[in-house]
């Protein structure tokens, strides 16, 4: 966008400069003058051309620069809401893991007590089915 917007500026800048130049000379050449004067208007308008554009290519650069700060400013604001974002959710991503651990922690200790109490009735029955026979 930021390219639509310099090569629309930079064709209009040619077109004033070409469109002044050429609207200089022709009434320099149009009005009654003698050559001396002519040349010296010729002169003189050259230097107001050049002056003009050197005008506008200070404007350019310094708007040039003002738009860089500003990308610049909102990159880094980008950046630091991107960071924050991500800390966020790495922060309730720990949170979630941290309570799952602490689920299947406590489940895994169920499921250990129950196999245990499985295993020792087992060897009780076991035993006590040997002893009966």
């Amino acid at each position: 966008m930021a390219d639509g917007r310099n090569g629309l500026a930079t064709g209009l800048f040619i077109g004033f400069l070409a469109g002044g130049i050429a609207g200089a000379v022709a009434a320099l050449l149009y009005a009654p003058k003698s050559g001396k004067e002519l040349r010296s208007d010729i002169k003189r308008t050259a230097g107001d051309l050049a002056e003009d554009a050197s005008e506008y290519v200070k404007t350019a650069r310094s708007r040039t620069v003002e738009l860089m700060n500003e990308g610049k400013t909102r990159s880094d604001r980008l950046v630091s809401d991107a960071k924050e974002k991500a800390e966020h959710i790495l922060g309730n991503a720990e949170k979630v893991l941290t309570d799952i651990r602490e689920r299947a922690g406590g489940e895994s200790g169920r499921v250990k007590s129950a196999f245990r109490a499985g295993v020792d009735a087992y060897k009780t029955e076991k035993d006590r089915t040997r002893s009966s026979t």
